[in-house]
């Protein structure tokens, strides 16, 4: 990615670059950030490519957890499936604990005790190897949690001071609250041997997991000579549930992780691996009879100030120097236990830390930016449905902004509005995709409901909107899921959009004058339009999940008109239709306990029904000792390359097929609390989308981490990426990311960021003119202090350094400095 190109990205996506210079993400965005990950939706394969993995194996993954393994499917999805014997019920108790760690306030006396006695993972309801013991009440305000974790031998516990939301790979306890009690999402709270915490939020909706979500609840810590035990204290505040009278029916599972030679998950609750749900098979729970939220207001300001300075090559004496000052305000206001009133003024991007670098090279597709900013995270996943549809990172620079997010019985609505003081938006294609933006102000909609039915069938509408002064697009649509058996999951969505842009808009994307053929790009043609217009989109899906096999289908349908202007869909004029399946295998108390083989086949073609690419994928998965990962993967591909002539949408004709074959390789393991290391490596064909001719790949993507101590971690990661055209090397691509931090305690720690690039290209081997060389190097230095997840204070310093042909040596283009403190009043 050329330095023009990322500076462009990250200024459409990044509201920072204008409070305090571009010297924080650009630094880094000349390498390329990790998390802004190439999105290609046409690469809806069943299987997630390792490189593109958005879990890792080890993290606590959405899974099925179940009544008993025997159950009958009406049994399983009924809200009263457990019996009153079985059904948890917290008592209400007016006192308070003291939190330090240790289990001797008086209260957790007269607290309901509950045993984790099943190890649900990797093995199937196993005897656990550990005794642990799990305490809770409530006392109207908030709920208190006591776990007392014994281990045969307290020095092999895991545990290491790190920042919140980053260890889990630790000895972990905690629980999962459905406070709806509907199967739809839950809380999760964890905590390691030294309070680390870590929540999120999981979505049976979309099959997902959210670690954005970051709440106010305190815990507590202690290791003993037994084990380890915990305090937690859960204000209910930070959660939403009915405001009704009387006792109310949730759901729970309490959950311990127990990481030696495998990664145990203990649990009250045993699993079902024929049941696909997760949420719906959680255990009840009683009680709460008496909770409140109080007034739960809470008011947010933080400030940014920085200074930077920029120069160029032609120009190295002369810098340019810039100071900024920046202050916002969010503001929560939980108007009833279930509904939620959020506002915001200049909202706050909570990252300013680098990402691990990715090299974006050989890549047509915009890059994704994850949103970070507090107003946009909270409650997020209320919009959420099967296409990405909010993009918030796309209101790239608000100045205020507001949100309603609630729950009234069997209705869930979300509304979101903000202005924009300009308008950024993906432009999508089939073989590529780019971002526009738009030097005028904007207000941008977005309206979410949901009617759930019952447990298993609910049915939901959107509205998106954006307009400017010339522009606007609109998106309605409908969407349903139906759990038909506990193994049985189809899901539907259908969308209309109506847009119009300007008539200038076009010409942002011409390689030159736009007068001759060879100027003109997708993009240009799609952005061509002197009307409005209009498309729709439809996505159907279809999982059958079992013990020891499943079936996946599904079809995705959307018309070249179709926009989703505040969403992020990168591919339009595509109709893709991918069958996969696969057989799993499992092994208690050896070496390996899961083997999966499993496959799919996809075909996709255009509007005018021309095949853009037809696959089928062969994979063969491994879960063995040491918490070790093993994918092999074969992949034979008919895919199109670039366009001939720009002017024409065709594919037949006007494009040259070409097929790629690959293998890949994929392995993962952490043998001891010291050491974890992981490598990819992918081999085979591969297009060179610069000059549309099929090459051999070579990737390579090692890792390793250490863990010094229990306070001090480094981690290197680098991308080996070469790509050979008759028998010639074509470019050579590597990028190394160096990261070593020292965490003092729970609540603060300092870290230091090396990422360094260089691609080499034979010039020779090119069809069009190129640099031989580019090197880029960023650095980032910062101190963090957390009094709580929305109160911290970030002090940091960054640079950027690149070299082309023109520009051999390193040359430091940018510097600056920074510093951010937001602080949270609660009412």
């Amino acid at each position: 990615m050329d330095i023009a190109k990322c500076r462009t990205i990250v200024r459409a996506h990044n509201s920072l670059l204008r409070r305090f210079g571009s010297i924080v993400l650009v630094s880094l965005c000349l390498i390329t950030n990790a998390n802004a990950k190439a999105r290609d939706n046409s690469n809806g394969n069943i299987f997630t490519p390792q490189d593109e993995k958005q879990e890792r194996p080890n993290e606590p993954l959405p899974e099925a957890i179940v009544t008993t393994k025997n159950a009958q499917p009406d049994e399983l999805m009924s809200e009263d499936s457990d019996s009153d014997s079985e059904t948890i019920v917290v008592p209400y108790l007016s006192d308070t604990v003291t939190l330090d760690g240790v289990l001797d306030d008086a209260a957790w006396q007269h607290a309901q005790e509950v045993t984790l006695n099943v190890v649900t993972r990797p093995f199937e309801n196993t005897t656990p190897p550990v005794e642990t013991v799990a305490r809770i009440f409530e006392n109207g305000d908030t709920i208190y949690i006591g776990f007392t974790a014994f281990d045969n031998d307290p020095s092999e516990i895991r545990a290491l001071f790190r920042d919140r939301d980053s260890v889990w790979d630790n000895d972990l306890v905690g629980i999962k609250l459905d406070t709806f009690g509907d199967s739809r999402l839950s809380y999760q709270f964890f905590v390691n041997p030294h309070g680390i915490q870590i929540d999120s939020i999981e979505n049976q909706m979309t099959r997902s997991e959210s670690a954005s979500w970051n709440a106010i609840w305190d815990s507590e810590a202690k290791i003993t000579n037994k084990g380890y035990t915990v305090e937690i204290a859960l204000p209910f505040r930070i959660m939403n549930f009915l405001d009704a009278d009387g006792p109310k029916q949730w759901r729970a599972e309490f959950v311990r992780f127990y990481p030696r030679d495998n990664n145990l998950r203990i649990s009250n609750r045993p699993v079902d691996r024929d049941n696909a749900c997760s949420l719906c098979q959680m255990g009840n729970m009683k009680g709460f009879s008496k909770a409140k939220q109080g007034k739960n207001l809470s008011i947010t300001p933080y400030g940014v100030t920085g200074a930077a300075r920029s120069r160029t090559p032609a120009s190295p004496q002369n810098w340019e120097y810039g100071n900024n000052q920046e202050v916002g305000v969010d503001i929560n206001w939980g108007m009833t236990s279930d509904m939620l009133l959020q506002a915001t003024i200049n909202p706050d991007f909570s990252q300013v830390e680098a990402d691990a670098g990715q090299l974006g090279i050989n890549n047509p597709f915009a890059l994704f930016f994850p949103e970070q900013r507090p107003f946009f995270v909270e409650n997020a996943d209320f919009f959420s449905t099967q296409y990405d549809l909010v993009y918030t990172r796309n209101i790239g620079a608000p100045d205020i902004g507001s949100k309603l997010t609630g729950r009234l019985n069997d209705h869930t609505f979300g509304l979101l509005v903000a202005n924009d003081e300009t308008t950024t938006f993906l432009v999508p294609g089939n073989l590529g995709s780019s971002v526009a933006q738009l030097d005028q102000g904007s207000t941008n909609l977005a309206a979410r409901y949901r009617f759930d039915v019952s447990d298993t069938l609910s049915f939901g509408t959107i509205f998106t909107g954006r307009h400017a002064d010339d522009y606007h697009n609109l998106v309605t649509g409908v969407d349903m899921r139906y759990q038909i058996t506990p193994s049985d999951t189809l899901r539907v969505q259908a969308l209309r959009s109506d847009t119009q842009y300007p008539d200038a808009l076009s010409s942002q994307f011409c390689r030159g004058s736009c007068e001759n053929e060879e100027d003109i790009t997708e993009t240009t043609l799609r952005t061509n339009k002197n009307d409005a217009f209009s498309g729709s989109t439809y996505q159907i899906d279809y999982r059958h999940e079992e013990r020891e096999w499943y079936v996946i289908a599904n079809r995705k349908s959307t018309q070249s008109d179709f926009r989703a202007d505040l969403g992020f869909e990168s591919n339009v004029d595509r109709h893709k239709t991918v069958l996969g399946g696969g057989l799993v295998w499992w092994k208690d108390n050896a070496w390996w306990n899961r083997f999966e083989l499993g496959g799919d086949w996809d075909i996709t073609h255009n509007d005018n029904g021309e095949l853009i690419e037809r696959e089928v994928q062969a994979q063969v998965e491994l879960n063995a000792a040491y918490q070790s990962y093993f994918n092999f993967q074969w992949v034979k591909r008919d895919q199109v390359g670039l366009r001939q002539n720009g002017a024409s949408l065709a594919i037949d004709g006007n494009t040259t097929r070409f097929t790629e074959e690959q293998f890949s390789f994929y392995f993962e393991a952490r043998p001891n609390r010291t050491l974890y290391f992981e490598n990819f490596i992918r081999v085979g064909d591969r297009i060179d989308l610069r000059n549309n001719r099929l090459g051999e790949q070579v990737l390579l993507e090692p890792q390793i981490s250490l863990n010094i101590g229990e306070h001090l971690e480094a981690s290197v990661n680098h991308e080996y990426n070469r790509i050979n055209v008759n028998d010639e090397m074509l470019f050579t691509a590597n990028l190394s990311d160096f990261r070593i931090s020292y965490q003092f305690s729970a609540k603060q720690y300092i870290r230091l960021a090396l990422i360094y690039s260089d691609i080499r290209r034979n010039t020779n081997n090119y069809l069009v003119d190129v640099d031989a060389r580019e090197r880029s190097m960023g650095t980032q230095l910062i101190y963090s202090y957390m009094i709580n997840p929305l109160s911290r204070l970030f002090i940091g310093y960054g640079d950027s350094a690149f070299a082309d042909d023109n520009t051999p040596g390193l040359f430091r283009t940018e510097q600056a400095v920074f510093m951010k403190f937001s602080y949270a009043w609660l009412y």
